[in-house]
Parts: structure tokens; C-alpha cells; sequence
């Protein structure tokens, strides 16, 4: 008997993103139902209602959608679903915040690609300065970069306290070290880019983080990249469709937002497609995404 995919979607916010909802009908579930102003507290009896209204082999048609923008958030509702699960009555969970999380994953997959293309090294050991740090995508991208051995930096804009917080976070969650930096002031800032290799751009979108003039002084640079589309651009002269083009004023070379954009939604789709085919549920968080698009940006 062939059952109808069902998908429900959860989010802590007041509405649910109709980008995730087109993403999830588009990679092919039958019916796609929202749930808002979820609460930790609530996705517990929200994942049991669906696991216990479909016999255990329906399990695998049934999935759960983590949104919100938050991505502690999302994981912390994510070990809630996990723990909800009565075996042999199972569903499949994935949790992608305001697209952070393939987000992030493709952002890391594009520079791990141009550093192996462009200068024939890889993610581990090299010096990355992620700049925008305490929003969702920069959490995940840095989680990804230092779990793969990358020497990861968090830049904080507004002092340490913020950055702090989350290295401890990161550290405590993910067992990852990275290092929570100052970078209120320019001189801080210059200091930072001397050193780094990579420079992620992970700031909200419309706000320039990086100008040209700033980016001279990062001498030892090997790749830059921004997820922000929306001008002004977050790293001055860095095209939103740039993907390895050389970066003005460096001997780096850039990667823009449209060009992670691209595998970021061939990610997300590929995350929901995989739900709907699988033999048994599965739990996708921003690892499994990276492990898709690096995959996908080859």
C-alpha cells in the first residue's frame, strides 16, 4: 500500500517561511502542514501525535521540519524529537533554521572546493576568520570548518562577550575550539585579516563588514566568500555571482552569494528528497548537509 508523504513543520516563530514550504512541496511531499509559535516544550507531543497516528512501517512517510532562526534552537528541538521516538514507531527529522544550516554547509563546501582548486590545500589547519559569527549561519559554518580541522576564528563586531558565549557553546555541544576574537574596532579588525586564510562573511544581510581598503591588509589571504546577496555587498568588490573569480585588491580569489545560494538549494531539495526515499527515517542536522554539499560543489 503506497502512502501519502506528510511533512510537518515546525517553527518557534510566528509564521513559517513559504520558502521552506515551497523547498518541501517542490522535492515532492504529497501534503505539507505548519506549525507555529512552537515551543521546546511542545515538539515532545507533537512528534508522538505523528509517530502514533501511522503504523510503524508508515514511519518513514512522515517527516518532521525543525525552522526558526535560531540554530541551538533547532538542535536542542532536534534532540527533543530524537528522544520522542517509541521503537518500532519512528519518523524522519530535519532541522534547517531560516536555511542556515544548508546554508552554511554550502559555504564551506564552495571554499573547501576553491582552496583545493585554486591552491591545492585543504580545510585542516588553515587559518579562517568567519565575520558575522553570532547569527546562525556563521554558528553552523563554524562548527563545520573547525569539526574538519580548520583553525576557526569568530569575529566579534560588538566586543567578546557574544562570540565568547558561543565558542563556549560550540565547545560544549560539538567538543570543537574556536577562538573568540575583538573585532570592534579597525585596528582589531586589520590585525585579524593579517592573519587570516579565509575570510566567511556571514553578517545580515545589507551590511558591509569588510571594505576594500581593509582587505589590503590581508596579505596571507587565499579565499574569500559572502552568503550576503542583498547590497550593499558584505564584502566590498566581491560580485554576488563570483565563484573563483580573482578579489580586488588581493591575491585571493572570491566565491558570492548567488554561487553558495546555488548549492545551498540543490542541498536543502537533496535533504527532502532523501527523506521521501529512504528505507527507514533519518535525522538530518547541518553535518549531514555538509556531507551533501560538498558532494554537490565538486
Amino acid at each position: 500500500m503506497s502512502r501519502k508523504t506528510i511533512l510537518h513543520m515546525l517553527t518557534p516563530l510566528r509564521q513559517m517561511s513559504p520558502f521552506d514550504v515551497n523547498m518541501a512541496l517542490d522535492a515532492g511531499y504529497d501534503s505539507v502542514m505548519a506549525y507555529t509559535d512552537v515551543t521546546l516544550a511542545d515538539v515532545g507531543n507533537l512528534v508522538q501525535d505523528a509517530i502514533f497516528s501511522r503504523p510503524p512501517d508508515a514511519g518513514v512517510a512522515t517527516g518532521i521540519f525543525l525552522a526558526g532562526k535560531d540554530a541551538p534552537v533547532a538542535l536542542d528541538m532536534l534532540n527533543a524529537a530524537r528522544k520522542a521516538m517509541v521503537p518500532p514507531f519512528a519518523i524522519s527529522v530535519f532541522a534547517d533554521p531560516a536555511g542556515s544550516f544548508t546554508t552554511a554547509a554550502a559555504m564551506v563546501a564552495k571554499v573547501e572546493k576553491a582552496l583545493a582548486k585554486y591552491h591545492d590545500r585543504k580545510l585542516k589547519d588553515t587559518r579562517i576568520a568567519i565575520f558575522g559569527a553570532t547569527g546562525v549561519v556563521g554558528y553552523c559554518t563554524a562548527v563545520i570548518a573547525a569539526e574538519h580541522g580548520a583553525k576557526v576564528t569568530i569575529v566579534g563586531h560588538d566586543g567578546m562577550e557574544r562570540v565568547k558565549t558561543l565558542a563556549a557553546s560550540m565547545k560544549a555541544r560539538f567538543n570543537v575550539t574556536v577562538d573568540p576574537v575583538d573585532g570592534s574596532t579597525e585596528p582589531r579588525k586589520k590585525s585579524i585579516l593579517q592573519e587570516a586564510q579565509v575570510v566567511l562573511a556571514a553578517a545580515k544581510a545589507g551590511v558591509q563588514v569588510l571594505s576594500m581598503t581593509q582587505l589590503k591588509a590581508a596579505t596571507a589571504l587565499l579565499v574569500a566568500a559572502d552568503v550576503n546577496a542583498v547590497p550593499p555587498a558584505g564584502i566590498e568588490g566581491l560580485k554576488v555571482n563570483a565563484n573563483g573569480e580573482p578579489l580586488n585588491a588581493t591575491n585571493a580569489v572570491g566565491i558570492g552569494a548567488l554561487s553558495i545560494g546555488n548549492i545551498k538549494y540543490k542541498t536543502q531539495a537533496g535533504l527532502f528528497e532523501q527523506m521521501i526515499k529512504a528505507k527507514k527515517p533519518v535525522i538530518y542536522d547541518f553535518r549531514d548537509a555538509f556531507t551533501l554539499a560538498r558532494d554537490l560543489a565538486k
